[in-house]
C-alpha cells in the first residue's frame, strides 16, 4: 500500500505591521494550513486573507487555537480554568469559521498551538477542556496532536477523530516530546537533514532523539513551522523527498 501523508504548517501569524513567515509561498507547498485564530497571533485582516488564499489553493484550513497570549506568541504555559479554556477555544473556532464561511470553505480540524499543545500532551485537565470545546462545536471535527498525548487519548475516548502528528523541524527528547525551544537541539533547519528525517519518520516510523535514542512515531501529518528559518525551503525539500520515497502528499481531511 502506498504511503499517504499530510503536510501542515502554522500560518496566519502576522499581526498588524509585523510580518511573520511567507504564507503565500507556504500555501503553495503544504496541504493543510493551521491558521492562527487571534489569541496567540493573527489579526482579522491576516486571518481573512490567509483563509481566502488557502481556499483558493485547495489547502485544508484548520483552527490553531492557543492561550490568550499575544505578547508571548502563545508559547507561555498559562493556568487557565477548564471552563474558561473551553470557552476560549470555542471563541477562536467561531472567529476562524466566520473567515472560512466568507471564503467558501470551513474549518476542517483543530490543532492546539505552542504552550497549549505541549501542555495538552500530559495535562489531562487542559486536554479535556480542549476536547470539550470540539465536542460542543462539532463532534465530526478531527483533532491533531502528538502521538501518545493526553489530548489524543481523551479525544479518541470521546469519539473524536484523531490525527497523530510528527514535527519536521523540531527536536525530540527520549520520551517522544518536543525539546523546549530554550534548549539546544530544539530546531532542525537544514532542508536536507529535515527531509531525510521526515522520510524516515513516515517510512520507518522512527525519529532520532537529541540523545541519540530512537523514538517511535507513526504520523498521518507532518508539520513544518511557518516561522522556522528557511521554512519554505524546508517544506519544499520535505514534500519533494516524500514524493521521491513514493508517498502521496495530500490533506488527511480530503481522503
Amino acid at each position: 500500500m502506498a504511503l499517504v501523508i499530510d503536510l501542515n504548517a502554522d500560518l496566519g501569524e502576522s499581526f498588524g505591521a509585523w510580518v511573520l513567515g511567507d504564507d503565500d509561498a507556504m500555501l503553495r507547498v503544504v496541504t493543510s494550513a493551521n491558521v492562527a485564530c487571534g489569541f496567540h497571533a493573527g489579526d482579522p485582516t491576516t486571518l481573512r486573507r490567509t483563509v481566502a488564499r488557502a481556499a483558493a489553493g485547495g489547502v485544508a484550513v484548520g483552527a490553531q487555537v492557543g492561550y490568550r497570549d499575544l505578547a508571548g506568541f502563545g508559547r507561555r504555559r498559562m493556568d487557565v480554568a477548564p471552563d474558561d479554556l473551553t470557552a476560549d477555544v470555542l471563541y477562536q473556532l467561531g472567529a476562524l469559521e466566520a473567515m472560512c464561511r466568507v471564503a467558501g470553505t470551513r474549518v476542517r480540524y483543530l490543532k492546539p498551538h505552542g504552550a497549549l499543545y505541549n501542555t495538552a500532551v500530559t495535562d489531562e485537565g487542559q486536554a479535556r477542556a480542549v476536547v470539550e470545546a470540539v465536542l460542543a462545536y462539532d463532534p465530526a471535527l478531527p483533532v491533531i496532536g502528538l502521538p501518545g498525548s493526553a489530548l489524543l487519548r481523551i479525544a479518541a475516548a470521546e469519539g473524536l477523530g484523531t490525527v497523530a502528528e510528527a514535527f519536521a523541524d523540531r527536536g525530540y527528547d527520549a520520551h517522544g516530546h518536543l525539546v523546549p525551544r530554550s534548549q539546544p537541539g530544539a530546531l532542525v533547519t537544514d532542508p536536507e537533514v529535515v527531509a531525510e528525517r521526515v522520510v524516515r519518520m513516515v517510512r520507518d516510523g522512527v525519529v532520532t532523539a537529541v540523545d541519540g535514542s530512537e523514538v517511535a512515531v507513526a504520523p498521518r501529518s507532518v508539520c513544518v513551522h511557518g516561522d522556522t528559518p528557511g521554512a519554505v525551503a524546508v517544506a519544499t525539500a520535505v514534500r519533494e523527498a516524500l514524493r521521491g520515497a513514493g508517498a502521496a502528499v495530500h490533506a488527511f481531511t480530503h481522503r
